[in-house]
């Protein structure tokens, strides 16, 4: 008795296999442009408003 097997390759399987089911949504350049230069604008006035705090802690509580 003898048993024939047929192996078929899935067409869906090829079709998706790597790629994403949801699409990749980039960023165009100009708005990295303006997220970073915001968060470099944050960071500077943290920064300073911080340095702006300790100086006050320490330099001028000493008398």
């Amino acid at each position: 008795m003898a048993t024939n097997i047929t192996i078929t390759k899935d067409a869906r399987a090829k079709a998706t296999h790597g790629t994403r089911q949801t699409p990749v949504r980039k960023l165009p350049g100009w708005l990295w442009f303006i997220a970073l230069w915001c968060f470099g604008v944050v960071s500077a006035v943290s920064l300073g408003f911080a340095f702006k705090l300790l100086m006050n802690a320490t330099l001028f509580a000493v008398k």
